[in-house]
């Protein structure tokens, strides 16, 4: 009895040739791409507060990699590299929304002690000490200075001066357009100018602290005072320094401290007069925000 012919086989055989070839083409897809991935977790890095795991973010980057390749069709006529930027920025995203619980129980904790400073200083009629500002929201002093210096790496580093922007916010997902390098390079000369304005110990706190990357404790032992003052004259420092970018580019965000006509709030008038005044002189030498942005 003659046997039945063998048709599948042949169409066996040309389907694994076709997932062979698939294979291969993801693969070099994937393999190609790679360096997009680094880039795309610099770039983000960048942009976020420094607890942010590297490793993570790669991992999750290279991830989503793989699955663009996957799934990638370029019938649709759009670029393989566009198309999992996308991806890649997309899931950036959600590892960063899966550790930010710490990073909002941190700007939740920021707020709390900005409100407690402010009132402080009002009852007070001067900046509220350490101790002061522990006492009154019962944490540590430890755990005060770990909270600022959480916050103010994350405002210098962003140049926001705002410990409450959302993440979404923080990751980049396009080109900055002219307006844009506009208005950072206008941001970064008045903070150049707030920061050279600044009573001497806090610009050298600042100046030494955030771009030396001084420990506190040198700068502690120069200065002649404490971890904790150095601590607390860091975040006098950054309130100025942010008061001082929104006087000029956002008043309605300026948050009054101290009574209305007091010492305290001469003193942070006069030095608001001094930063627009060093800007004017700027203006008038003929510099352009953009200088700022190179």
């Amino acid at each position: 009895m003659p046997c039945a012919p063998h048709t599948a086989r042949p169409n066996l055989v040309l389907v694994n040739a076709n997932e062979a070839t698939a294979t291969t083409g993801t693969d070099e897809l994937v393999t190609g791409h790679m360096p997009l991935v680094g880039h795309i977790v610099r770039e983000t890095m960048g942009r976020v507060p420094s607890h942010v795991n590297r490793d993570d973010l790669t991992s999750a980057g290279l991830t989503a990699l793989v699955l663009a390749a996957r799934a990638y069709d370029d019938g649709r006529g759009v670029p393989f590299d566009r198309y999992a930027a996308t991806r890649i920025r997309g899931a950036l995203l959600d590892e960063l929304r899966s550790v930010d619980w710490a990073s909002r129980s941190v700007r939740r904790r920021a707020r709390d002690l900005a409100e407690t400073r402010n009132r402080l200083s009002v009852v007070l009629g001067r900046t509220p000490t350490l101790a002061e500002v522990a006492r009154a929201t019962g944490l540590s002093e430890d755990e005060v200075v770990a909270n600022d210096d959480d916050v103010s790496r994350a405002q210098v580093l962003s140049l926001q001066g705002s410990s409450t922007t959302p993440i979404e916010e923080l990751v980049p997902t396009r080109a900055p357009s002219p307006e844009d390098l506009l208005e950072h390079g206008e941001r970064l000369t008045y903070l150049r100018e707030a920061i050279a304005e600044l009573p001497d110990r806090l610009r050298v706190v600042v100046e030494d602290y955030f771009f030396a990357e001084r420990p506190m404790a040198d700068i502690a032992t120069d200065l002649g005072v404490t971890d904790s003052r150095i601590s607390q004259m860091r975040a006098e420092a950054l309130s100025l320094l942010r008061d001082a970018l929104n006087h000029e580019l956002e008043p309605s965000l300026v948050q009054q401290t101290g009574k209305a006509g007091g010492v305290a709030q001469r003193r942070r008038e006069s030095y608001f007069a001094a930063v627009a005044a060093r800007h004017a002189a700027g203006v008038r030498r003929g510099l352009s925000p953009l200088d700022a942005v190179g």
